[in-house]
Order: structure tokens, then sequence, then C-alpha cells
């Protein structure tokens, strides 16, 4: 079972790339692998290296971050315990 922010980014993903009218075919070559890889990121069966996250976010043209607004972890679970980055 894909984990939710798997899912999350994946559907992320999907959705900026249809709003680029971009192909799975498209992203894919601009990333360098085989579009069957992105549709098993899109569902979130596979999950997305930090690397590839980023070379997603240059050809889609948004910051890594973008693909992560939005995720409420407690949505999955409510006793999950956020806590906020501190540096």
């Amino acid at each position: 079972m894909p984990h939710p922010v798997d899912t999350h980014v994946g559907n992320v993903i999907r959705q900026r790339r249809r709003e680029m009218s971009m192909t799975q075919q498209q992203l894919a070559e601009q990333v360098g692998i085989k579009f069957q890889q992105i549709q098993k990121y899109e569902t979130g069966v596979n999950r997305v290296s930090a690397s590839r996250l980023w070379e997603i976010s240059q050809a889609l043209s948004v910051p890594i971050d973008y693909f992560f607004k939005g995720y409420n972890p407690r949505a999955q679970d409510p006793a999950i315990e956020v806590t906020p980055f501190r540096r």
C-alpha cells in the first residue's frame, strides 16, 4: 500500500503536469526515464527520490516544496503529532 505522502506527491506531479499540458512521455523524456516510471510516481506506487523530485521540479518549473503544499498528515491519522521544523 502506498504511503500517503507518496500518493500526495504523485497527485501533485500529475496535476502540475496536466496544467502545463504535458504528457507523461514528455515529462519522462525531460527527466531521462521511461513514461511508465512517471505513471508509478503519479499513482504513489513508487516513491520519488530526492534527486528525481528535484529533476521533476525543474521540468515542471516549480520549487520542491510545491509538491508538499496542502499535505495534512492528520487527515490520514488524527493521532499523528506534527512537530514544526526548527533550525
